[in-house]
């Protein structure tokens, strides 16, 4: 069975818990870096020279310290030599990029280095995002496995000045011993151990290790050479740092794989979440699901204790079967028309009968499941069970409609069912002009007005602005021919915060069939509307979160998947796509690179040109990134899946893994390549440095109808004012 890695998924980083001391000469420096870190929530203190910091330092528990080095009345060093075994973890603030001092600060324990340029004050994010890191790591533990007692000190000091927990060992034995009984989340380890080898200790806990825990393991190695690191890497390895080893290696690629390991567990908890909100509206509701021929493909416990059918009986099988014969033929046609055909929501009341013959009602919303070629793969259903609700309505009517009925009698049962009626619903009345003569205590409860503060106001005082001036239009036109109006109406109570109905409006006739006031009666679908979204809002940040693992494994920022969505949605509106689309788009974006989790390190984090072979390999992550995601049947994912395989396609059909061409890629395909490569051009990498703008645009204008769609290009340099905003307001 397969174990995973426990991060403290309770832990929620609050600032206010944590004191910030900045030394800093400048005052606009230091008056800037204050407001912006207690504009966080962070409790701050200021100093301007050496003899305050001291001071301060001396009256207060100082968590984390900004210091700049060069002080009025001394150096910042001092702080960083008093300091060192304390637990004031410290930035240093510098223009200076003197790799002795680095080296040595960071052997005092400093944490990291902020460069004084003109992008500084675009790093206070950075900073913030590194603290509540720190605060993170207390709950990550590191194996160090070294025979070398220097070694285990030191990567125990370097460790521990960022806050992980470290064990260590010096044999295979006891390393196994150790992943058995604590809750490890990476190892380091050395290939010459005592009295064993560390690729035989890799090789012979590989499933234990690798495949069950998921543990990332780091080779560090005194000799590197092109056998160990083939041996290493197809051992299980993820990563291998020669000694003597850089402390900014080092920390860097521990930090990488223990965020690695946490993104992970965020996507297994989403998705555990989001079956559980599956779970719920199982429980909740009626479901059903349908192929799109509309043959029953799923149903839930639910739907079959409504039907008195068991799965078996019904699975494979038409809704018809369900089918009763007092509903009229054109409702289904209707129904057919909306969903098949225009490809929308169908939502109203079905009369249905059960298999022991007798009847049932259900309220149902019927939705399509499109592909990403707008294309119906399935169709989902979700009702409620209203029959008591239409039987008492029904009673209602007769009873008040028999003319041999005691009238007294007639009118007590009218109160109770009016009771009824009230205490389960949101009931109003209004007069010829639509102003409010009644409201019930549900609707001032859900609405948040008292009665004083809506009689004599229209409904419009509850609207949300989203609704559709044509939803009311057609209403009101509806109810004065004297025609009952169904829907489900978006309005917001008094506080400013939406809420769903269903709601039914009837006019009210006197004898002569002349319509007197109107009547409406709605039901409140605020909890499943907030349901729906939560789940859409789940597995959207799914996918991102998928598409920061890719960026991630090649060092990239998760800026860039963000600003490649925010690039392709600009992009995609400019060229005139359906809102739809558009969004479809913009949320699976962020998957183009996700092949790359399948790129050995050594390719994908190669400082310099890659060769022809290792480009090969490079080239499989478009086919890779589809493998991923061809199966889903979620419109998202197909998205997500055309995005990732056609990326890299060329508009002449000298692009990757397929050589299409021209329209031949979809729209999606060439969108996002635009976006991509404008973003690795204009972006710092491994390989290379930024590119200027004018340079950016001059080579895209050189790749128009070579390797992108002309009119894209044409729409893109014309606003490329734009897309520089998007990419300077989300710089790494």
């Amino acid at each position: 069975m397969e174990e995973k890695l426990h991060f403290n998924s309770n832990f929620i980083f609050n600032p206010t818990h944590f004191n910030i001391l900045i030394v800093e000469d400048s005052t606009s420096i230091n008056k800037i870096l204050t407001n912006e870190l207690q504009e966080l929530q962070y409790n701050c203190f200021s100093a301007f020279n050496l003899q305050e910091a001291k001071s301060i330092l001396e009256e207060q528990i100082i968590d984390y310290l900004l210091l700049d080095i060069n002080l009025p009345d001394g150096n910042g060093s001092e702080l960083i030599i008093q300091l060192e075994n304390s637990h004031t973890k410290i930035f240093v603030l510098t223009a200076q990029k003197d790799a002795n001092f680095r080296k040595e600060s960071y052997q005092k324990g400093v944490i990291d280095f902020i460069i004084k340029d003109k992008d500084f004050f675009h790093k206070i994010e950075g900073i913030t995002k590194s603290i509540e890191q720190l605060e993170k790591n207390r709950f990550s533990k590191i194996l160090i496995v070294d025979d070398s007692k220097i070694i285990q000190e030191q990567l125990q000091d370097i460790l521990g000045n960022r806050n992980y927990q470290t064990l260590i060992t010096d044999n295979a034995q006891t390393a196994y011993e150790i992943t058995q009984q604590e809750n490890i989340h990476l190892i380091l380890l050395d290939i010459e151990l005592k009295n064993s080898n560390g690729l035989d200790f890799l090789h012979e806990h590989n499933v234990e290790l690798i495949t069950r825990k998921k543990l990332p393991i780091i080779i560090i190695s005194g000799l590197i050479n092109s056998a160990l690191i083939r041996d290493g890497l197809k051992a299980g390895a993820v990563d291998i740092i020669k000694k003597p080893y850089v402390i900014e290696e080092i920390v860097l690629k521990v930090d990488l794989w223990i965020d690695y390991n946490r993104k992970n567990m965020e996507i297994e908890n989403s998705t555990k979440l989001l079956a559980q909100y599956k779970e719920t509206v199982d429980r909740a509701s009626i479901v059903s699901k349908t192929d799109d021929q509309g043959t029953i493909i799923y149903i839930n416990e639910q739907f079959c204790k409504t039907t008195g059918y068991n799965k078996e009986e019904l699975i494979g099988k038409k809704h018809n079967l369900l089918r009763n014969k007092d509903t009229k033929d054109d409702t289904f046609k209707e129904l057919w028309e909306t969903i098949q055909v225009k490809k929308r929501p169908w939502q109203g009341k079905l009369k249905n009968r059960k298999k022991d013959g007798s009847s049932f009602w259900i309220n149902i919303i019927i939705n399509p499941i499109l592909d990403a070629n707008n294309e119906v793969i399935e169709y989902i259903a979700i009702s409620n069970d209203i029959t008591e609700n239409i039987l008492v309505e029904d009673y209602f009517k007769n009873q008040l409609n028999t003319s041999n009925q005691n009238l007294v009698y007639a009118m007590q049962k009218a109160k109770e069912y009016k009771r009824a009626m009230y205490e389960s619903n949101l009931v109003s009345r209004t007069n010829l002009k639509g102003e409010i003569t009644f409201v019930n205590d549900k609707f001032c409860e859900i609405s948040g007005y008292s009665r004083e503060e809506l009689m004599g106001h229209p409904h419009n005082i509850i609207r949300h602005p989203d609704m559709s001036k044509d939803i009311f239009i057609d209403l009101w036109r509806t109810i004065q021919n004297g025609l009952t109006w169904q829907g489900i109406i978006k309005n917001q109570n008094k506080s400013g915060q939406a809420y769903w109905v269903n709601s039914t409006i009837v006019p009210i006739k006197d004898k002569n069939e002349n319509i007197i006031e109107y009547m409406a009666i709605r039901s409140d679908l605020t909890e499943l509307f907030e349901l729906h979204a939560e789940i859409e809002e789940t597995q959207k940040e799914i996918i991102y979160r998928m598409g920061e693992i890719g960026e991630t494994r090649s060092n990239e920022t998760g800026n860039h998947v963000k600003r490649v969505a925010l690039y392709s949605k600009l992009l995609a509106e400019l060229y005139g796509l359906e809102d739809e689309d558009i969004d479809l788009l913009f949320t699976a974006s962020p998957m183009h690179d996700i092949g790359k989790v399948g790129i050995p390190d050594a390719i994908l984090k190669k400082p310099s040109s890659l060769t022809q072979e290792e480009f090969q390999i490079m080239k499989t992550h478009a086919q890779a990134g589809y493998n991923i995601l061809k199966c889903s049947k979620r419109k998202v994912l197909k998205a997500a899946a055309i995005v990732a395989m056609q990326h890299h396609e060329k508009w002449n059909g000298k692009g990757y893994p397929q050589g299409l061409k021209e329209d031949e890629i979809h729209i999606y395909g060439r969108i996002t390549s635009i976006a991509d490569v404008f973003d690795a051009l204009g972006s710092d990498r491994c390989y290379k440095k930024a590119w200027k703008n004018q340079d950016i645009f001059d080579y895209l204008k050189d790749e128009r109808e070579q390797s992108f769609d002309p009119e894209l290009i044409d729409l893109f340099l014309e606003n490329k004012e734009d897309f520089i905003a998007i990419r300077d307001k989300f710089k790494d």
